[in-house]
């Protein structure tokens, strides 16, 4: 990377770390547009004023948490590999930490950017109903522990290639090969195989 951003880059680690927090961030609410847009249809009974499930034993709300939880989990698999493929090498720390960080933000960013989905036009039919009015509900997550499932994934994604990585760069010693000495015990205990057509002392057989 050339320019100013290259040089920042190169000599402070970590810029990394800032970089991805801020990059992840951005990409929070085009996951929320992306949430509303699947979320399973939820409606509401309008009763003495308050909003009551029309279908209390159905699977809308846990349905919204799930595709919640599932888009936020997949992109922050996506932003680990990403992080580790690009941040090269001695940058493990401020990248875990912006991860962490932009992890967090990208979640809170969807949640919020989401449930502006449709929001208005869901309150002005509420505050116009009356009872037994049946409206359609907007994405809102039950679970607010789910905002913690971009950053965990992406961490761990983070942290799995380098421990993977690391053990192919350290290399496997592997069997000894062909014409290697065959060595039990080391020292004066070594057995080694015998030259062709003499004994480990080397005296014709």
């Amino acid at each position: 990377m050339r320019g100013p951003t290259g040089r920042l880059l190169a000599t402070r680690p970590w810029a990394w770390g800032v970089l991805a927090a801020l990059a992840i961030a951005l990409l929070g609410p085009l996951a929320g547009l992306l949430w509303a847009a699947v979320i399973p249809e939820v409606t509401y009974v309008v009763v003495g004023g308050d909003l009551l499930l029309a279908d209390p034993e159905g699977e809308g709300p846990i349905g919204i948490d799930a595709r919640f939880a599932l888009i936020c989990s997949v992109a922050g698999l996506a932003c680990g590999c990403v992080a580790y493929l690009a941040g090269g090498r001695g940058n493990d720390i401020p990248l875990l930490l912006g991860l962490a960080v932009g992890g967090c933000a990208a979640a809170v960013l969807a949640w919020r950017t989401g449930h502006l989905v449709g929001l208005a036009d869901y309150r002005e039919a509420v505050r116009a109903a009356s009872d037994g009015t049946v409206v359609t509900g907007v994405a809102d997550l039950r679970a607010k522990g789910l905002l913690v499932f971009w950053a965990l994934p992406a961490v761990a994604a983070y942290t799995l290639l380098e421990l993977v990585f690391r053990r192919l760069a350290a290399g496997d010693p592997g069997e000894p090969g062909a014409g290697e000495p065959d060595e039990v015990g080391g020292g004066e205990l070594d057995l080694q195989s015998a030259p062709s057509g003499r004994d480990v002392h080397g005296r014709r057989r």
